[in-house]
Formats: structure tokens, C-alpha cells, sequence
């Protein structure tokens, strides 16, 4: 049985990545794990209910952050009370926009962001109960 599930980011410079997270998305550190060197092994953030890990680049055990600029096959969302505001604060303590937030057709308010560590970001909120098979819909009219 699955209890709980994280993300785990690496990145180079924890130690800035847990001050941007708190002050673009409001985290609150929770634990940090560090070597005699300062380098951080293991951090966690609290996201309200949910928690985010993270740790700095160990390339002698293949654990490496994302290259500069290069495109990751995931984003994380988070789904807030006010997607604009957030985007705003977000972009205020020195995020990227990549996508300004708009509605969409699943019924949600959303924009993307980039990260200064290289990650992506989908913030949104909802505007609308949409069911699935009206999401459906409405996502074939889109592609069509």
C-alpha cells in the first residue's frame, strides 16, 4: 500500500533553492541535512499539506541537477487558492514566465514558470467543476 508520494529535486545550490521556494511559494523548511563540507544531502519543504525534498547535485553517485536552460519531461503543479498571485510573488523573488496564466478548458486557471534551478512549474486554481466526460469534450473541440 502506497502512503505518500514526493518529489524529490536536485539542484546546485540547495541552499538557494530553499530560500526561493519559501519566498516565491510560501514552503517552509522543515529539515536539513548537511556534510561537514555544507554541502546539503537531504531538505524538506512543506507545502502546506504536502511536502517537497530536495538535495545538491552528488555526481559521484550519478545524482545530478538539470543542465542550464534544458527541457525536463515533467512540471510540478501546484494547485493554490489564486493562481495569479502566486505566479506574481513567484516571479517577484526571481522566476521565469513561461506560459501567462489564462483558463482553461479542464476548469482551471493556470500559468507556467520556470524556476532558477531549471525546474517548471504549473500554478493554478479552479474556476469551474467540470466533469470528465465534458472535459472530454471540450479537449476534442480544442485538438480538432
Amino acid at each position: 500500500m502506497i502512503h505518500e508520494l514526493f518529489v524529490y529535486l536536485c539542484v546546485r545550490d540547495a541552499s538557494a533553492a530553499l530560500d526561493f521556494y519559501a519566498r516565491a511559494f510560501g514552503a517552509k523548511e522543515s529539515l536539513r541535512l548537511c556534510e561537514p563540507s555544507g554541502r546539503i544531502g537531504h531538505a524538506e519543504l512543506d507545502f502546506g499539506p504536502c511536502k517537497l525534498m530536495l538535495s545538491e547535485e552528488f555526481p559521484e553517485y550519478g545524482v545530478h541537477a538539470p543542465l542550464a536552460g534544458a527541457s525536463l519531461p515533467f512540471v510540478v503543479h501546484l494547485h493554490v487558492d489564486d493562481a495569479d498571485a502566486l505566479i506574481a510573488r513567484a516571479l517577484a523573488a526571481g522566476a521565469t514566465l513561461v506560459r501567462a496564466a489564462k483558463d482553461e478548458f479542464y476548469g482551471e486557471r493556470s500559468g507556467r514558470l520556470r524556476d532558477p534551478f531549471g525546474y517548471e512549474w504549473l500554478i493554478g486554481h479552479a474556476i469551474e467543476k467540470v466533469s470528465p466526460a465534458e472535459m472530454q469534450r471540450r479537449y476534442t473541440a480544442l485538438i480538432a
